[in-house]
């Protein structure tokens, strides 16, 4: 069984990994604004759902558990529980790549924009939670 979640993890970031290779790392709207220096910054569902239309190339994280994310998650997310969010992760992401993160209610997106922030990622915005979210959700 662990074995198998493992595998699901490593699916998972290499889906993330995948989508941040084949779209452009930085966008207009994250260079005009930027996360405060020290923190990360709060958007709101409508800012979310606006800048995820204007901007392909952003990576829409699920930090909940795969089971979480398998009963429904946001379109075009990719899931990548924070538990597994660690210092020596080898992640693929650039740097500057703008992140959305997003859990169940709020408190673990909040701990996985903190940890990505301390891991040198400088472009990380914390939606809070899918139970906020009053649009479209899949389980695709």
């Amino acid at each position: 069984m662990k074995q198998f979640a493992l595998l699901l993890a490593l699916i998972c970031f290499g889906a993330a990994a995948l989508k941040l290779c084949t779209s452009r790392m930085t966008s207009n709207f994250a260079q005009e604004k930027a996360p405060t220096e020290g923190g990360t910054d709060k958007l709101s569902p409508e800012e979310a759902k606006r800048r995820l239309e204007e901007d392909d190339a952003i990576l829409l994280l699920d930090v909940r558990t795969q089971e979480e994310y398998d009963g429904g998650h946001i379109p075009g997310a990719v899931c990548l529980p924070n538990e597994e969010i660690k210092a020596e992760m080898p992640v693929a992401f650039d740097q500057g790549a703008e992140i959305i993160v997003y859990c169940r209610s709020g408190r673990r997106s909040a701990q996985a924009a903190e940890k990505l922030r301390r891991m040198g990622y400088t472009n990380v915005w914390d939606l809070g939670g899918i139970l906020d979210w009053p649009y479209e959700t899949t389980t695709d």
